[in-house]
């Protein structure tokens, strides 16, 4: 029922409906930190954007599709989550929060991003997972403090060979998207540690053993004939995973009675 009462309220704009919805906002939070998840919100109440203080700003699990001009007021704002809203674009006024460490859009209807986003230079976390990007969003490659990168259900085919100047790039996840092939430009990127290539469908993995700083691989679900081989220490997670290199060219063609299958993988947290 409150669910019902507060998506009601939702719609009518007055002061006292906005209260009822996010309370008072009358002063700044002793943590810096302002949570409005799962309030039903259309609109980002004006008052949010006078806490020019303010560090961390979650707006997950809402209904909003566009953001006030005022929120370029948080200008000291290194956290911001929009993830599981209606937005089809990027607000510009986000590109202007120039200390944005980390950045939330999954679960949206993205479906590009603006160029203006490379100004974000500080930005060292970026979620983009679950939305209708066809094409990789070439200006990502612009951003040279991006750590890691979540572009996951999407549908995409291929990444830019631009990916490569990424070198603080660490961990990169592209589950459930349309890769025919593992990327080539991956192959290039010495400094990954994790990479996610799971639900696509990759048919060959050429060694992945050179990649020195790699730690771990999840390419499970894939319609592949070979394991990649990996260095020593590197963690696999996939058909065959548990086999020796050396097992591996005896296991093709078995995938009836391949090995136990790893569970899980690696999330970033908010």
């Amino acid at each position: 029922m409150g669910n019902v009462v507060r998506g009601a309220v939702a719609f009518v704009p007055s002061e006292r409906c906005q209260r009822y919805l996010v309370g008072d906002l009358k002063e700044m939070p002793l943590d810096r930190t302002l949570d409005l998840c799962s309030r039903q919100l259309r609109r980002l109440p004006i008052r949010a954007s006078a806490f020019s203080e303010l560090v961390k700003l979650y707006l997950s699990d809402n209904h909003l599709s566009n953001l006030p001009p005022e929120l370029r007021n948080l200008q000291k704002l290194q956290l911001l989550a929009l993830d599981f809203n209606c937005f089809e674009e990027l607000p510009l006024v986000v590109c202007n929060l120039m200390q944005l460490n980390i950045l939330y859009l999954g679960n949206n209807q993205l479906y590009a991003l603006p160029k203006q986003i490379r100004q974000l230079t500080e930005l060292k976390t970026l979620w983009l997972e679950t939305n209708c990007f066809t094409k990789f969003p070439q200006v990502v490659c612009d951003l040279p403090n991006i750590k890691t990168l979540h572009l996951g259900y999407n549908q995409l085919r291929s990444l830019p060979g631009e990916l490569g100047r990424l070198e603080e790039l660490r961990s990169i996840w592209l589950a459930g998207n349309l890769l025919n092939e593992f990327p080539p430009v991956l192959l290039k990127m010495h400094y990954l540690e994790v990479i996610d290539v799971d639900r696509n469908r990759i048919q060959y993995f050429q060694s992945l053993a050179h990649l020195r700083g790699l730690k771990l691989v999840i390419y499970d679900h894939n319609p592949c004939v070979n394991a990649p081989v990996v260095a020593e220490g590197v963690r696999r997670v996939g058909r065959w995973a548990d086999c020796s290199d050396d097992d591996e060219g005896e296991s093709e063609g078995m995938t009836d009675k391949a090995g136990v299958k790893v569970q899980g993988a690696l999330e970033d947290n908010k």
